[in-house]
Parts: structure tokens; sequence; C-alpha cells
């Protein structure tokens, strides 16, 4: 079924590999139009508020919270990438930070030197398949994707095994921490990211260009260190796909 998503959004001969293939703009206008609405009258005002009210070590701690918890996902695809040494490495991360760093709220594996998590997810896991970034789309809420990313996005949700070893109300903790975490980083972020949504000229074809280099830095073995690049260095050609040829 994913190789059947992902390779049916071939873009045609015609469209240059080194720009997003985007089919869908007219209607992707309107989804970012919605994003920015919802973006100016709530999360904004939320992320701005959330981030002057919470003191900078708590919003840490929280942070480092909610990505632990993402982890096991991390394991899971690297295990179908083939990748056992990155598997290893996250599992052992894992291990110590929800031990000795009380569930991840420290982080005592970056003290001890351990490697970083790979934080890989199953969009990567499609790329390493050789499946195709397909068109560019852009989410409600969600933001910017791809159509090889958004099928990941929701393979995730049933990837990461603590969702199903955790009972009510405890499986949620992950999604409650990571919503903070994401209204932390907005506020923090928020000249970066409203130098984006409200003073470049055009806002979509910012994010566009941007969401689109930095996911294909990614999926190439950039912040996910220990994914193998059978291509180039990664820093060669950032917004090429190599398989929309």
């Amino acid at each position: 079924m994913a190789f059947g998503l992902a390779a049916c959004a071939k873009a045609p001969a015609s469209h240059s590999p080194e720009e997003a293939y985007d089919p869908y703009e007219a209607s992707n206008r309107e989804v970012h139009a919605l994003n920015q609405s919802l973006d100016r009258n709530l999360v904004r005002p939320a992320g701005k508020g959330y981030a002057a009210f919470m003191p900078d070590d708590i919003e840490d701690a929280i942070g480092r919270f909610a990505f632990n918890l993402s982890i096991p996902r991390s394991v899971v695809n690297n295990v179908l990438q083939g990748n056992m040494r990155g598997a290893t490495e996250d599992s052992y991360r894992f291990l110590v930070n929800s031990t000795v760093g009380l569930l991840g709220l420290f982080d005592p594996a970056t003290e001890m030197r351990m490697p970083e998590a790979t934080d890989a997810d199953f969009g990567q896991t499609l790329h390493v398949w050789g499946a195709r970034e397909g068109a560019y789309i852009e989410l409600p809420v969600i933001g910017p994707s791809n159509e090889r990313d958004t099928f990941g996005i929701v393979v995730d949700l049933f990837t990461n095994p603590l969702s199903y070893l955790l009972d009510d109300p405890e499986s949620y903790y992950g999604t409650v921490a990571s919503v903070s975490s994401g209204l932390s980083n907005r506020g923090r972020y928020s000249d970066t990211i409203d130098s984006i949504l409200y003073e470049s000229a055009d806002s979509y074809a910012q994010a566009k260009s941007l969401y689109t280099q930095n996911r294909r830095f990614e999926v190439k073995g950039g912040s996910a260190g220990a994914l193998s690049d059978p291509y180039d260095a990664p820093f060669s050609n950032t917004l090429k796909d190599p398989y929309d040829e």
C-alpha cells in the first residue's frame, strides 16, 4: 500500500527535480491561508503567552520528555530501514534517559556522550525503500508536507510501541507534552516564524521552499545522522529529490 501511494506521485517529465512538485497549488494556498489565520488568532498568541509564563528550564524539560517518548518510534523505523546501529543507539539512549533521566525530563545520555537520537520517521523509511516524495501538500494545522510524508505521518501514529504498552491516561502524556513543546517553540522562535508567515513577499512559496530543502536534507541523512546516504553528501544539491527523475 505504501509503495502504491508513493509511486503514483511521479512528477511530469517537464518538472525540475530541484523544485517541489506542486500540482495542488491552488488548494494548498487556501489551506495556507487557513493556517495563517489559525496561527495569527490562536497559535501565535498562545505560544507567546506560554513562553512568557513558563520558566525556560521547565520548557526545556517538557521538550526533552516529549522527544524521549518519541524515540521508540525511531527505533521501529530504524529497524524497518535496516539501520540496526541506529536502532541500538536509540534504544540505549531511551533506556538511560527514561531511568536515570526520570522519563526524559533530564538528558544524562548526552552528558555521557552517547550518540544523538536519529529521530527517524516513516517518511524517511519510505525514502530508504525507494519511494518518491510526490507532490507538495500543505496540511491543515500541521503545515507543509508532501505525499510521501503525509502517508508517513499517518503510519507513525501506529508505530510507537508505547501507545500499545501504556494505559489511559498515561498514553496521552506524550501528546500533551508534544503540544506543549510546540507552543514553546512557537513562542521562542516567534520572530523567525513571523518573518516567514507575515513579512515575506510570498509566504506560501517561502514556506514551501524552506520545508522542501530541509526535509530533503533530513531524509538523506541530515538530522537523522545514522541514516545511510546512497547519494552525495547532504549539502550537495539539497533541493533535488533523487527519486523524482
